[in-house]
């Protein structure tokens, strides 16, 4: 029996290649993707298909979620509140949707435990992201626990983080070794179009590609 790893894909970069790492582990991949009410949600859905379908993943799921838009409080999913776009500010910003990764991670396990799956491979990076606290190492840790102590004795699953430590241009870099078909990803936080280039996630992402000496493939209307 092929082992079996639970894939969160929001259609990024890093949830990309957290998942082709999965796959070269040797992980018949689960994709996972959320709708959430997000500004970019049709095109980061677009992505999660040509991601799940380079990945060759049999079994994939595209759950909704809209009370994330009931709950506001987040630039993502409250058009009342702008996204910012003069630059990465201290703190928690306003981007950062209240506990969106508990939630996710608390669905994946419940996709894990019905498929038997053994792992749940989400892409935080805690170093060299947002600076969001359900990005942290020490609280997918605790997620796992929690998550084993809700379900069945027999089910057991590990919450793995290849790119918790990794900087963005490591990312970059990594990304093309494995031939993670980054044209397909999708970053940006506040256009379907082309990506804006000014807003955190691409400021990020460029200067990943900008400090890995390599070429982004998509196209920015900023640039």
């Amino acid at each position: 029996m092929n082992k079996k790893a639970v894939c969160i894909i929001s259609g990024g970069m890093d949830s990309a290649l957290s998942a082709k790492i999965a796959q070269k582990e040797g992980y018949e991949i689960i994709a996972v993707h959320f709708n959430y009410g997000q500004r970019t949600e049709a095109r980061e859905l677009q992505a999660f298909r040509l991601i799940a379908e380079e990945l060759r993943a049999k079994e994939r799921y595209e759950i909704d979620l809209p009370f994330f838009g009931q709950i506001g409080a987040s630039a993502l999913t409250d058009h009342s509140i702008e996204v910012p776009t003069g630059g990465l500010e201290p703190g928690v910003p306003v981007t950062y949707v209240p506990f969106r990764n508990g939630i996710f991670l608390s669905i994946a396990a419940s996709v894990a435990e019905k498929h038997g799956a053994e792992a749940l491979y989400i892409g935080v990076v805690e170093e060299d992201s947002s600076g969001y606290p359900d990005c942290r190492e020490s609280y997918i840790e605790a997620m796992e626990k929690a998550i084993n102590l809700g379900t069945k004795d027999e089910t057991h699953i590990e919450i793995k983080m290849p790119l918790v430590h990794m900087k963005k241009s490591q990312i970059v870099a990594k990304a093309i070794e494995l031939e993670v078909p980054l044209e397909h990803t999708w970053s940006c936080y506040q256009s379907e179009e082309e990506a804006c280039g000014v807003c955190d996630s691409c400021r990020l992402r460029l200067q990943g590609f900008k400090e890995a000496k390599e070429v982004d493939p998509i196209t920015y209307a900023a640039l």
